[in-house]
């Protein structure tokens, strides 16, 4: 068996295609496997959102699931009272178990999208990103990434959609959609 190393990365999955969620709960389900802690922190994915990932992650005593926001979408230029203090709170959220060691993996999910529709400030985020002890890792999903986050990255995938049935006006499918 080869040796593995313990350091902690920071990965980004950004882009307009479909897959970052589902990448994040890929790693979220190997790292389990291996017997890893990890907390899933949805931004912007409060009440109602129990879509496949949620139900199916409730069940791994290996993860953690935090969700924050509002029911219905977050769009840029379009705020809602209240949407910048559910950000907020799940980026408190982060920040704790980030400096607390508690986890060997954050994944952040549409982190990305938070910081573009200004629900959060860059420097806030940097600084959780910067500041994580090296054990740990951190996985940030979401739209539109900060390209000053790639600079702290390890791992930079950008997502992009070639053909996607949702753009095209089908509706979303059970199991795949969401």
């Amino acid at each position: 068996m080869p040796e593995f190393n313990s350091t902690g990365s920071v990965v980004i999955y950004t882009g307009d295609g479909k897959g970052k969620t589902s990448a994040a709960i890929g790693t979220a389900m190997r790292a389990s496997g291996h017997e890893m802690k990890v907390l899933v922190i949805f931004f912007m994915k409060g009440p109602g959102y129990e879509h496949g990932e949620i139900k199916a992650l409730k069940e791994n005593p290996w993860i953690t699931i935090k969700s924050f926001g509002q029911p219905g979408w977050v769009k840029k230029g379009c705020l809602k009272d209240g949407d910048k203090e559910q950000a907020r709170l799940a980026l408190d959220c982060a920040s704790s178990a980030v400096l607390s060691s508690s986890y060997d993996f954050v994944i952040m999910d549409e982190v990305n999208t938070a910081l573009d529709c200004g629900l959060i400030v860059y420097e806030d985020l940097e600084k959780i990103v910067a500041g994580r002890p090296t054990k740990t890792s951190l996985v940030l999903t979401g739209r539109n990434a900060d390209p000053r986050l790639f600079e702290l990255a390890d791992i930079v995938t950008e997502m992009q959609p070639v053909k996607y049935r949702l753009s095209a006006g089908n509706n979303a499918r059970k199991g795949l959609d969401y």
